[in-house]
């Protein structure tokens, strides 16, 4: 069995444009340097050497390559997705009161929250730097509407985790604000740099955000379902920490009356208790809402694959149709 056939869509794809993550890393490290305030090297350097994927960075780099660019400002697009993604990392952290990342301390735990929302600040700030020396407004519109989006989607979730009104719909809204948004923004800026048509640039977006959904979509039910020592995090952690995702909204649409009192002392109020998290697994083994969930997470893949069909016929192409796959063989 060959290298390629045995290792990861991701990895592939990083071994593809290894030249040019070096150089974005060779960025991000130059570029989040500071001589005033050696707090902020320190706190990024701790998060972005943490492992991790690059996966968004990659996306960008991608992207360009699909329609041979061969310029230099998808290097700088790529670290400006990643310090984007960075900085959101050390906001969430803050809100959700993290204090595991990656299998790591947080870095507000190290640290502290202050810390971390004014490097989390610092970094949007770079950021903006990055995306201006394109010189392209266009690219500029589109990571800054995405940065925007990424905010409400936050604030949005704030207001919705805890409500069991949230929805199907709503829930939507919030991971294509917090997941989704940087997704299609890194891909579409990516394919804008290149110089590719319009329909092309929407069919780079619709892929970003499909991927960007199911990935979403599975992270949440790995949270129920999920390896820790894989994930990072504790199986359960949503339960805990009082997020409605997917699997458990699907459960609540069908409660009855005496589940439904559950639900809302659990995740409305928060007064949970030994045995509630076995509880709500069982409610949603009654429903099928995991199982229902992980055929969302297929639907919102199969959407991404169909929008790379207006693609060129590319190894790139090739590999972003097996990184949707990838995304949800997680979940098997």
């Amino acid at each position: 069995m060959t290298v390629d056939m045995i290792s990861k869509p991701h990895e592939r794809l990083a071994e593809l444009l290894a030249g040019e993550m070096e150089a974005v890393n060779g960025l991000i490290r130059t570029r989040m340097a500071s001589d005033h305030a050696p707090r902020i090297p320190e706190v990024t350097q701790h998060l972005v050497e943490a492992g991790g994927k690059r996966l968004r960075p990659m996306l960008t780099l991608a992207a360009a390559h699909l329609f041979g660019y061969a310029g230099d400002h998808h290097v700088r697009l790529a670290a400006t997705v990643e310090f984007i993604h960075t900085a959101t990392l050390l906001h969430d952290d803050v809100v959700d009161e993290s204090d595991k990342r990656r299998g790591r301390p947080t870095a507000n735990l190290l640290w502290d929250n202050k810390s971390s929302v004014l490097v989390g600040d610092y970094l949007f700030s770079r950021s903006f730097q990055l995306m201006v020396e394109t010189g392209s407004l266009r690219v500029l519109d589109i990571l800054a509407n995405a940065s925007a989006t990424i905010a409400e989607g936050e604030v949005l979730q704030m207001t919705a985790a805890t409500d069991l009104r949230t929805d199907e719909s709503v829930y939507l809204q919030v991971v294509r604000g917090k997941t989704a948004a940087l997704f299609s923004a890194a891909t579409e800026v990516g394919g804008v740099i290149a110089g590719a048509s319009e329909e092309q640039v929407k069919a780079l977006f619709d892929y970003g955000d499909s991927l960007g959904i199911a990935f979403q979509i599975a992270d949440d039910l790995l949270d129920y379902q999920g390896d820790s020592k894989a994930t990072g995090k504790n199986v359960g952690d949503d339960f805990r920490e009082r997020k409605l995702t997917l699997p458990v909204i699907k459960a609540v649409a069908q409660a009855t009356p005496e589940e439904r009192t559950f639900w809302e002392r659990t995740i409305e109020k928060g007064r949970q208790q030994d045995g509630d998290l076995d509880h709500a697994l069982r409610l949603m083994e009654k429903y099928a809402t995991l199982e229902e969930t992980r055929k969302d997470a297929l639907g919102w893949v199969k959407k991404a694959k169909a929008a790379l069909d207006l693609l060129p016929d590319h190894e790139i192409r090739s590999l972003l149709h097996d990184l949707a796959d990838y995304v949800v063989s997680r979940l098997n």
